[in-house]
């Protein structure tokens, strides 16, 4: 990861539908959801979800394939580990210590809400 891919991730992410959609999609696991039930569950016009999806997919935190009729997103976990790792790759100038454990600030998952 560099300062531009970095730069284009976050601002994929700047954008309410677009925040929520991808948080959508982590929570929805590997198999991702159809381009339409995204839609439907956030009232969001298709149309407009495809411009979203296609800005996350273009900054590598979705991918997409064709499932029968249909286009399925799902969340690019390794890249999202990348600009997760990215952000705090300098953590407090070589004393990680200082971030403390990001991953206690995280609430408690199950396999059904846990890719």
């Amino acid at each position: 990861m560099n300062d531009d891919s970095a730069v284009t991730a976050l601002s994929a992410l700047a954008h309410a539908d677009r925040l929520a959609a991808f948080r959508m999609l982590v929570r929805a696991g590997p198999n991702g959801m159809p381009s339409g039930e995204i839609a439907e569950t956030l009232s969001i016009p298709p149309t407009r979800m495809s411009f979203h999806l296609a800005t996350l997919e273009r900054s590598k935190l979705l991918r997409s394939w064709r499932d029968g009729r249909y286009v399925r997103y799902a969340a690019s976990y390794d890249d999202m580990r990348q600009l997760l790792a990215y952000l705090v790759d300098d953590c407090c100038s070589g004393n990680p210590e200082i971030c403390g454990d990001l991953t206690s600030l995280l609430p408690a998952c199950t396999p059904e809400t846990c890719p």
